[in-house]
């Protein structure tokens, strides 16, 4: 294994290349935060109003994703502004930091600590250095100060290297965190500096001890993203939404006993088939379980868009599909193009053409519920992509064997409309068919 700490699994060298480190990312979807307090349960609930911006860069393919989750707030004291990418997929949160004196115009992408009062380093013989990070891949070291030091990597080369330490995150008027540790990281290399340098840093919403929602406190969160704009809300503690439909819970899986394979403190669930058009696959059970070694575990991950499926189980959806679009969408004779590495069935579809045919829809069936990912989100129109009068769409699942990546991964783009509860306190998911956009109106969420 790779002697480094991967942000978006721990134990899956390729999946934060699928959510971090793209090499051409196109879309941003920001979390502008306008914090609503609401509800009179305890712990406290926040709403986070969501809203998109998009890049275009007609003439660049994606090879990773484009779509990010920015969370904007302020650290420390006094505050200073930063964004975060939003990551279910990691644990450590992180802040690109300027250890020299802030300017009258300092970076926004940067963070000040020695502006900060409220700052402070964690040494590397301190509880927090020498347990809390068991999780990590690698142990967190000791620098020559004696303060815990942690290396973060991607599988493009992309890396990150800085000290563990504790400040105050802001995230309203009234509502301040004090000592939330987080990675200060004052060494960066990127792969892609322009995309990556949008974002002030990271921020880790896993299972692990170290994960932002783990130091909150908050017994549950949830998102929900709007399949028409994008745009949605991310709410922090319990709903009790009684407008909300009925969830359908899955349980998480846990393992003990550490895996190479396996991320303990990822959202794992057990996928147990799936259908299309309301038609079961023949995919044998055992190839949906993870393995002796940790292989073959399904994530649900804010981090990553697409789903992406193992070899075998891709293949057999792939040929499916195939044939229930034969004779309904022409499909793109080219071996050589291979939609973001991963994606590798495409169709070629006229650029007058208002809307798509009538399509499949794909199950992904789970003990207890189910995700049905139907109409257009079945395919994606890869931008920029033309051939003769022709765009170019494929099939939003891809295969992971081509990635390296030894694990089912369930993307955010197959999570619009649906709301997406994450149960802390019951080790559960929820999941609900949902108008997002309407979510956000009931909740009085402005944008």
């Amino acid at each position: 294994m790779n002697s480094c700490i991967f942000l978006d699994s721990n134990s899956n060298p390729s999946l934060k290349s699928l959510s971090l480190s793209s090499l051409y990312l196109q879309i941003l979807l920001f979390f502008l935060i306008q914090i609503h307090f609401c509800f009179s349960s305890s712990p406290k609930s926040l709403v986070f109003p969501l809203k998109t911006q998009t890049l275009r860069s007609p003439n660049k393919l994606q090879f990773q994703h484009n779509v990010s989750l920015i969370v904007s707030l302020s650290v420390g004291t006094p505050p200073q502004n930063v964004s975060m990418v939003l990551d279910t997929g990691s644990e450590l949160s992180w802040l690109r930091c300027n250890q020299t004196t802030r300017k009258n115009q300092p970076d926004p992408t940067m963070f000040y600590p020695n502006q900060s009062t409220s700052y402070k380093p964690i040494p590397c013989f301190s509880p927090t250095c020498t347990n809390k990070t068991r999780d990590f891949p690698i142990p967190a070291s000791c620098d020559s100060h004696n303060l815990c030091h942690a290396t973060l990597c991607y599988a493009d080369s992309s890396s990150s290297d800085g000290n563990l330490a504790s400040d105050i995150f802001h995230l309203g008027s009234s509502d301040n965190i004090s000592g939330l540790v987080f990675g200060c990281m004052d060494s960066i290399f990127s792969s892609n500096s322009d995309q990556d340098s949008k974002t002030t840093g990271l921020m880790g919403m896993n299972r692990g001890s170290l994960s932002f929602v783990s130091q909150m406190g908050f017994p549950k969160f949830s998102y929900c993203i709007s399949g028409s704009d994008l745009s949605g809300l991310l709410l922090l503690g319990d709903s009790n939404l009684t407008w909300l439909a009925p969830l359908n819970y899955t349980p998480l899986i846990q393992i003990s006993q550490p895996l190479p394979y396996f991320d303990r403190v990822a959202y794992t669930v057990q996928l147990e088939g799936i259908k299309v058009s309301g038609k079961l696959l023949p995919i044998p059970k055992s190839v949906l379980v993870p393995d002796h070694t940790g292989a073959g575990q399904t994530m649900v991950d804010s981090g990553t868009q697409f789903t992406f499926l193992l070899g075998p189980v891709y293949n057999t959806l792939r040929g499916e599909f195939l044939n229930q679009t034969s004779g309904v969408l022409r499909v793109l004779e080219d071996p050589n193009f291979i939609f973001q590495g991963a994606m590798d069935l495409c169709y070629r579809v006229p650029s007058g053409q208002g809307r798509l045919p009538d399509l499949p829809s794909v199950g992904l069936v789970f003990a207890g519920a189910e995700m049905v990912v139907s109409g257009d989100r079945v395919l994606y129109k890869v931008p920029g992509e033309i051939r003769g009068s022709d765009t170019v769409w494929c099939m939003s699942f891809g295969n992971s064997d081509l990635l390296g990546v030894e694990a089912y991964v369930i993307g955010h783009h197959h999570q619009q409309n649906v709301w997406m509860e994450f149960d802390l306190e019951r080790s559960r998911i929820g999941l609900a068919q949902v108008r997002c956009d309407m979510a956000r109106q009931r909740l009085g969420v402005g944008l």
